[in-house]
């Protein structure tokens, strides 16, 4: 089994979401120890944002022709979506920036969903080419949205990541939340519990699910 987990804070050792990372990875190896685990930190190296030279992706004859800048681009895109595409479980921290996620990770969102290799389009609309996995994610929030009716209108944080994994065909998709971590130590406190104890539950339905898929 093969897990990669991706990092997306530019607080470093200051962020919650990477603590939670960390924490899902542990106690996912915990539960597999024989787990292959692969690190992307987007923080430090994140691939560049759409451009001329990036969009969309090209193999076989129609990589032919491309200038040095595109044939660079091209290898970023297939590095990146073959990592993806590799791991059974993906481990994605995800702070709430701006009501949405950090840049760098929807630049990493840019670069695998890519015709042809996570999604392809049909007579009957899209479908998806990447299921079967596990993603987890450790979401993160200053404030509080998921039950407060006059916030949950500005999260655009877990239902983009939610709509673009079901997009590619991934529809086992968990959420670790800690919400609240910006409203005084007691709430952040607070929020790191719940937010292990949702790892603990989450890890192991997921990881038994990932276990009858290896050996169905």
């Amino acid at each position: 089994m093969r897990l990669l987990q991706i990092d997306s804070s530019a607080l470093g050792a200051n962020s919650v979401s990477r603590q939670l990372t960390e924490r899902i990875t542990a106690q996912w190896r915990a539960t597999h120890p024989g787990t292959v685990v692969e690190h992307l930190d987007l923080a430090v190296n994140a691939p560049s944002h759409l451009s001329l030279d990036s969009l969309g992706f090209r193999m076989g004859p129609s990589a032919e022709g491309l200038t040095d800048v595109q044939r660079k681009e091209n290898a970023i895109s297939e590095a990146l979506v073959s990592q993806f595409l590799a791991a059974d479980v993906i481990v994605v921290g995800a702070p709430m920036y701006n009501f949405s996620v950090p840049s760098q990770l929807k630049a990493w969102i840019d670069r695998v969903a890519q015709a042809g290799r996570t999604f392809t389009y049909t007579e009957n609309g899209p479908k998806g080419l990447a299921g079967g996995k596990t993603v987890i994610v450790a979401s993160t929030r200053g404030g509080v949205y998921s039950s407060n009716p006059a916030l949950a209108g500005l999260d655009h944080q877990e239902s983009y990541l939610t709509t673009v994994f079901g997009f590619i065909g991934i529809t086992d998709i968990r959420f670790v939340r800690a919400e609240g971590v910006a409203m005084g130590e007691a709430a952040k406190v607070q929020a790191l519990n719940s937010a292990d104890l949702a790892i603990k539950a989450h890890t192991a339905v997921a990881a038994n699910q990932a276990e009858a898929t290896l050996t169905a």
